[in-house]
């Protein structure tokens, strides 16, 4: 998730706070004024809230286990947003986000593909399997700077974005609407990031998936038909992610994204970016340093309907695949008259590089001499059962596993229940 993206609740408005703040004032009395104060207290603060669970089963017929094997695992995220104050006419943000759950989903032959659950959270290190703990995943602040003198602070103004503390990455890069929030929309972990950064641990984050960093941003959202930023980021990588070691050799990525509107004024976001971690591993486990390259596209060509893709090419280091490319789409329900309700597809490709093959290429590394590429797909119903509540039947295949071209299609079954407030 790795990246959070939930419906927010306010916990004060307005308009509640001027009817308090007025009452007070009529009374004329210290006590009258109390409520008042402590709505003014909660102004600016948002609580958001999920707590999803998910039951799957894989069937490793053809393997060596010969059995198919079941797991359950839940996941709850709390976060708050507060008022960071001021600095002249920048405004600024906090956010904490909390994170806690159960269960490590199910295991998979090797693969490239590093999870079918991307929902699954446990905390590492914990002796009993009863106990279950909570970890700070992100605690960052963000400094907002319009260019414009006297700006009102309206985010259509262009304006420059710091934001500094522990982070997690793909919330400010290779963001996609159709397949980001593990909760909602696709489960496998290719499906949610690109596959080089995520599953090929580019990235360098925690076991988490945070890392301590830094963010500049500038956007400019002055033209509603093209929004345009840019940014680059700078985060721990390797042992400096869990704050064990130097920040040196730090994971840096740089993006330009550009959100217009076509087909009839349909919304679309179109982003490039470009990495390098200085603390990367190859396939062997040794330290290098590794770059690349990706997209992230999503638009609506419908009301009912998002087309989404990403590609990633690794342009530096030895990894078991350098290429990778998946496409999808989501059908909005709509067009059955049920409009909350959503259908995704998606389909992936991921190329076994030329150095993992060389180096396989007798069989004794890894048991087999790894070619071609690996091949996901998975399809999802998200069903609306009401407001805060929904429920996700989900289906999904991976052929040739970790470029096995002798191994079986491995097929996961599960069932999503996402609790959102």
């Amino acid at each position: 998730m790795r990246s959070l993206r939930h419906t927010g609740v306010a916990l004060a408005t307005a308009a509640a706070l001027a009817a308090a703040c007025g009452a007070a004032r009529a009374a004329g009395t210290d006590a009258d004024l109390q409520p008042a104060r402590q709505l003014a207290a909660l102004e600016g603060i948002t609580v958001e809230a999920s707590l999803t669970g998910m039951a799957q089963r894989v069937d490793r017929k053809g393997s060596a286990s010969a059995r198919a094997a079941s797991r359950l695992n839940y996941r709850g995220d709390l976060s708050v947003t507060l008022p960071g104050g001021g600095l002249g006419d920048a405004e600024g943000t906090i956010f904490a986000h909390l994170r806690f759950g159960q269960g490590s989903g199910v295991g998979l032959r090797p693969t490239y593909t590093s999870s079918p659950n991307t929902t699954a959270f446990e905390v590492s290190g914990v002796g009993n399997p009863d106990s279950s703990f909570a970890i700070l995943a992100q605690a960052w602040y963000q400094l907002a700077v319009p260019l414009a003198s006297g700006a009102s602070g309206s985010q259509d103004e262009p304006r420059l974005e710091f934001t500094v503390g522990k982070i997690d990455p793909f919330v400010f890069f290779d963001q996609n609407a159709a397949a980001q929030d593990e909760t909602l929309h696709f489960a496998n972990n290719v499906f949610v990031h690109n596959p080089l950064l995520d599953s090929g641990g580019d990235v360098g984050v925690d076991a988490y998936g945070f890392s301590p960093g830094l963010r500049v941003a500038y956007l400019n959202q002055s033209d509603k038909s093209l929004s345009w930023a840019a940014s680059v980021g700078v985060f721990g990588s390797g042992p400096a992610a869990n704050f064990s070691a130097s920040p040196g050799r730090p994971f840096v990525i740089g993006q330009l994204e550009a959100s217009t509107r076509l087909f009839g004024g349909l919304p679309g976001t179109y982003r490039l970016y470009a990495w390098r971690n200085g603390r990367a591993e190859d396939f062997d486990g040794a330290l290098a340093v590794h770059s690349g390259w990706g997209l992230s596209v999503d638009q609506r060509v419908d009301d009912w309907l998002t087309l989404f893709g990403r590609f990633g090419n690794r342009s530096a280091g030895r990894s078991n695949f350098d290429r990778a490319l998946t496409v999808g789409a989501e059908f909005g329900g709509s067009s059955w008259r049920r409009g909350a309700d959503a259908i995704g597809v998606a389909a992936g490709w991921l190329r076994t590089s030329d150095d993992f093959r060389s180096a396989t290429a007798d069989g004794s590394r890894i048991g087999y001499a790894a070619s071609g590429a690996e091949r996901v797909a998975e399809i999802y119903y998200r069903y609306h059962l009401n407001s805060q509540v929904d429920i996700t039947p989900d289906l999904q295949w991976i052929q040739r596993p970790g470029g096995d071209g002798r191994a079986p299609t491995t097929t996961i079954v599960g069932l999503r229940a996402r609790v959102g407030l």
